[in-house]
């Protein structure tokens, strides 16, 4: 390769990961937006910490568990040790063809701290700090790069007879951090007040402007975590992806607007917001197979899925502030089937190794989840008490207000 072609692939993949970059601050604004002013300084001071954390984790410990080299092949763990440094000789350009180590090594971080940005939404509003960071840390150090390597860093899923196919993480990222949440909103419990006599109260999140800011954010740097996938410049499979992404990100709107509809009689702008999401995590396990037409449907599936997921988890009582849940984990399992449905691989089998990437990822997470949260509950425990609750996390946990000027106790 050129030294000109292998400068603009490296420089596409930077540009890529301040993409994946400012989806944590949509992250920040999108689950802000959702919940109480009274929590609002919490939500920001997680989605603050939570890259800051990772990156140092990821740095220290998580990218040799991802990609512990050629030795590991096939495996389900290994590590090639500890820190980053460059490659043996030194040449940090001669590490890839289209790409430098640093800049792999950065793009990669970027990804793994989203994983754990996932659970902060649905533990929102009753989860302690202490305990939800030290989660995070092992989460992203951990429980993300070990069934990240299974399939990029050349483990057990990459090497089946028909290889797991993930482009860009429906599973590998989105339900990673769906099977955290699930676990944690589990064993935390509903907020106070959201089930009551066998009944489902709405909390309404206090400011819908800033929900809709994040999501745009999030559908904008999205064209960086799913674009940066490629690891090439390459025009053509670059602008094939971008077409499918921002395809499904919109057809997902449609079908969280009819499926919101026909169940609630109102135009829900909450819905529609999510089910953008829903199309964007749909897409992103074949962004670079699908067809333009693929990709609509993909995503409009994936928009009526989340309005039924939030749905089913409200009825099990499973309480999720801004349905990150339904979001990640029921549309990152469908984005990653709908490889083998939709994408022009190996048919029946290709659905079989599918699947098996979703249970065998699924079961280690949930395993790893419950582990850490159970121990975090029976030992200092991870929720504030009630009074906490009612008052605000803002105030009890960070002695401040995010609207000092408006702050009440709801």
């Amino acid at each position: 390769m050129n030294q000109e072609l292998f400068t603009v692939n490296n420089l596409w993949i930077m540009v890529a990961t301040i993409l994946v970059f400012i989806m944590h601050l949509g992250f920040a604004a999108l689950e802000a937006g959702l919940t109480r002013a009274k929590n609002t300084v919490n939500i920001l001071f997680k989605n603050t910490i939570i890259p800051a954390l990772g990156l140092i984790t990821y740095a220290f410990i998580g990218f040799n568990l991802m990609y512990p080299g050629e030795a590991f092949s096939g495996g389900v763990f290994g590590i090639a040790g500890l820190g980053i440094s460059l490659p043996e000789g030194g040449n940090t350009s001669a590490y890839n063809e289209g790409y430098t180590f640093f800049t792999d090594f950065i793009f990669q971080a970027m990804f793994a701290a989203t994983a754990a940005t996932i659970v902060s939404g649905a533990v929102a509003e009753r989860i302690k700090l202490g305990p939800f960071i030290f989660f995070s840390l092992l989460y992203v150090g951990i429980c993300y790069p070990i069934v990240g390597m299974w399939k990029w860093g050349g483990g057990f899923l990459d090497t089946l007879a028909t290889p797991f196919y993930d482009f860009a993480g429906s599973t590998i990222v989105h339900s990673v951090g769906g099977w955290g949440a699930l676990i944690g909103a589990y064993l935390l419990g509903p907020r106070i007040g959201k089930y009551k006599d066998g009944k489902t109260n709405a909390i309404p999140g206090h400011n819908l402007p800033l929900a809709t800011f994040g999501v745009f954010l999030l559908w904008f740097g999205w064209f960086g975590f799913n674009g940066g996938s490629v690891l090439s410049a390459d025009p053509g499979a670059v602008s094939l992806v971008f077409v499918t992404t921002a395809l499904a990100a919109a057809a997902g709107a449609f079908g969280a607007l009819l499926a919101s509809y026909l169940k609630f009689k109102a135009y829900d702008i909450t819905m529609v917001l999510n089910g953008i999401l829903a199309g964007l995590v749909s897409i992103t396990a074949g962004a670079d197979l699908m067809s333009p037409t693929d990709a609509v449907i993909i995503g409009f599936i994936g928009g009526i899925l989340v309005v039924f997921g939030v749905v089913l988890f409200d009825k099990i009582k499973i309480d999720d502030p801004v349905g990150a849940i339904s979001v990640h984990l029921i549309c990152g399992i469908w984005g990653t089937l709908a490889v083998g449905i939709f994408g022009d691989l190996s048919g029946g089998s290709q659905i079989l190794s599918q699947l098996v990437g979703i249970f065998s990822i699924g079961a280690f997470c949930v395993l790893f989840s419950f582990l850490v949260f159970f121990v975090l509950k029976k030992t200092v425990g991870i929720r504030v008490d009630e009074r906490e609750e009612i008052e605000g996390l803002d105030i009890n946990e960070h002695g401040m207000h995010a609207y000092p000027d408006f702050a009440t106790k709801e």
